[in-house]
């Protein structure tokens, strides 16, 4: 009983610092808005998989080995930061949604799981949450799985709302001029959060 009200706290507290806007929750509202849910699938799936490994990272400790080596920090950082200005320049110049279009197309499953891999938003959120969450005691395998699998379901779900929020507004925006100012708007957004992301 102790561990799910632990558990509930948890989500409490990951919850804001996970679903706020960042380069991930910004890149899927934005494919959303450009390509429609269906066509941005894989793209999701990508973004998914690739921050349940972030999770996953954290919680055996491998992120705390990988950055102590010299030059890696660096080198995910330019190759995150890199592919989100990709993103940004493909959402801008997205054209409109215009029902299923066969020629719309969205980037790959690869290139969203490189991305979540290298958000330093992730490892930032989800690193002072699992760290900060829950005592320690004697079931600690027990425990981390739980923290894990919470964290890991959270990540879904609010990668998921971000994507049909994009995916919403698109459907109102069957004007090219319109759905273009949108584009736009998402594409900056995402900038924003990268240059925040590379001053914090």
């Amino acid at each position: 009983m102790a561990m799910t009200g632990d558990l509930a706290l948890l989500v409490l507290a990951a919850l804001p610092l996970m679903g706020s806007p960042g380069p991930a929750t910004l890149s899927l509202a934005g494919m959303g808005a450009a390509h429609g849910v269906t066509r941005s699938l894989r793209y999701a799936a990508g973004v998914n998989i690739g921050t349940i490994a972030v999770v996953l990272l954290i919680a055996t400790g491998v992120t705390a080995v990988l950055l102590g080596v010299p030059g890696i920090e660096t080198a995910a950082t330019v190759l995150g930061g890199a592919y989100m200005l990709y993103l940004a320049w493909h959402i801008a110049t997205a054209p409109p949604l215009v029902g299923d279009d066969p020629a719309s197309h969205a980037p790959s499953f690869a290139g969203s799981f490189v991305l979540a891999i290298a958000n330093p938003k992730a490892y930032a959120a989800i690193g002072a949450v699992y760290a900060g969450s829950l005592v320690e005691t004697e079931d600690d395998a027990r425990i981390a799985f739980a923290k894990v699998l919470v964290l890991s379901l959270l990540a879904v779900a609010v990668n998921t709302t971000w994507l049909a929020f994009g995916a919403s507004i698109a459907a109102v925006l069957r004007n090219p001029a319109k759905a273009r100012v949108a584009n736009l708007l998402f594409a900056g957004l995402l900038l924003a959060s990268v240059a925040f992301a590379a001053l914090g």
